[in-house]
Formats: structure tokens, sequence, C-alpha cells
């Protein structure tokens, strides 16, 4: 699999996360995921240690915290309807700061607040430790689909290059005096992205070519083996395993 460009979530760094393989970070997360999921919503002060251990990992890294604030922001338009829960839900109800609100919806907005907030940290952190080439190697090795792994690769690959494309289209069109105004300007649009489509597809076809021409046959050569030695995959158990002890606790006190 080609070396690929760095993207732009990636932080540079030589951490002892960063240099963990990305199939052992890969299942560290799923894991923890797993483990914040199953714990109880009434445990509050198990959420605070989740946080405390994503904090942990943060620190090692060497990511700064402003930076996973500022892209954790991307998870407010997908669970702003948690905010809506605590006035249409049923059941008990009382007053806050003069708000008649229910009891079950408190509860599961912080539920989905609490796990999905700390779900995507985790993810945030493992975009900004891991390159996705490498990404995409750590999923081949946990025996993903070849065919997967290859669409995802060129997804990854020729995303940035149909992004230029389409910027060059539209310096192309304000350069002969075109400017979208309202519904009568849909036409246009449309038009542009029908010629975006094929402009795709034929390249799409002469990179297939040019491939099977060099000797193409289904597979990606691999240049960088990711391989991991059971010290890499303890020390990527040492976020799942605390976060399950804490989980544990959660459920044995009453």
């Amino acid at each position: 699999m080609g070396q690929g460009h760095a993207h732009r979530l990636y932080v540079s760094g030589g951490s002892p996360v960063h240099r963990l393989p990305p199939q052992c970070k890969l299942v560290a997360l799923l894991a923890f995921v797993l483990v914040v999921v199953a714990t109880p919503r009434e445990r509050i002060w198990a959420f605070a240690v989740y946080a405390v251990l994503l904090a942990a990992v943060a620190a090692v890294a060497r990511i700064p915290y402003g930076l996973v604030l500022r892209r954790t922001m991307i998870e407010l338009p997908f669970v702003a309807f948690a905010f809506l829960m605590p006035f249409v839900a049923t059941g008990e109800r009382i007053d806050v700061l003069g708000l008649h609100l229910s009891v079950n919806g408190l509860w599961g907005a912080w539920n989905i607040l609490a796990k999905g907030t700390l779900g995507v940290v985790a993810s945030v952190l493992l975009a900004a430790t891991t390159e996705p080439r490498l990404l995409l190697l750590g999923i081949e090795r946990l025996r993903t689909p070849q065919l997967i792994t290859q669409i995802a690769t060129f997804m990854l690959r020729y995303a940035d290059v149909v992004t230029a494309e389409l910027g060059r289209m539209r310096v192309a069109r304000a350069a002969r005096g075109f400017e979208a105004r309202g519904p009568r300007s849909a036409g246009v649009l449309a038009r542009s992205l029908g010629a975006l489509f094929l402009r795709s597809y034929e390249r799409g076809e002469r990179v297939h070519l040019a491939m099977v021409s060099r000797g193409y046959d289904g597979r990606m050569p691999v240049v960088y083996d990711v391989g991991a030695t059971p010290a890499q995959w303890s020390a990527a158990a040492v976020l799942p395993l605390a976060a399950g002890l804490v989980a544990l606790t959660a459920w044995m006190i009453p």
C-alpha cells in the first residue's frame, strides 16, 4: 500500500501513542467505547474517570487539549436532539431554573452527551496520532476484506483530487461571470456536478488502466509493515483495562 499523504487531522509526533501499531489502537478504541457504553448512566463519577483517562492519553501523546476540544465540537449537530429530551420525554418532572423538565429526559440527555463525547474524544485522539494510510493498514491487519480497504484507500487518496477539481470548476464559472443567486442557478450547478462526475469517472478509468499496465492484480503492494509485538498490544490494552476496572466498580457499587 502506498505511502499516501498526511491528513489534516493527523498531528505529527514521536510519542509512545504515535508509535503504537494502528491495529492495537483500533482494538483499544473499540474496547474502550464498548466499556463506556456499558457503564450505567447514573454513575456520573465513572464518566469523570473515563475523561481523566483520555486526558492522560492526550498528555502522553502530546496532543494539546485545546485542539481536542475544538475537534470535539463536530459532534454538536449530532447530539443537538439530546437537549430536547428533557422537554419532550414523559414521566416524573422537576423544575430546573424555571423550566419544567422530565427526569427521564435529563438522564437520557446526559447518557447521550457523556457517552457520545467520550467516544468522539477517543476517536479524535486516534486520528491525531495515526496517519490515515496506517489506519487502513491496521484495518487490513485485522482481517478486514481487502476490497473494503482498497475502496477506502482510493477514497482517501482521491477525495482531495476531486475537491480540487471542483474548486477549479468554481473558479472557471466565476471567471465567466457566473454567480449563484437563488433557484435560477440550480441548472448551472447541476450541470457542473454532472461534469464533475464524468471527469471523476474518466480519471478513475485512466488510473485503473495505468495500474493494470504496472501489474495490478487486485492487491495493493504493501511497502510498510505494521506488525505488533506482545509488548505493544499490552501497552495499548492499558486504557481499555483501566476503563474496564472502573466499569466493573460502577456495576458493583449500588
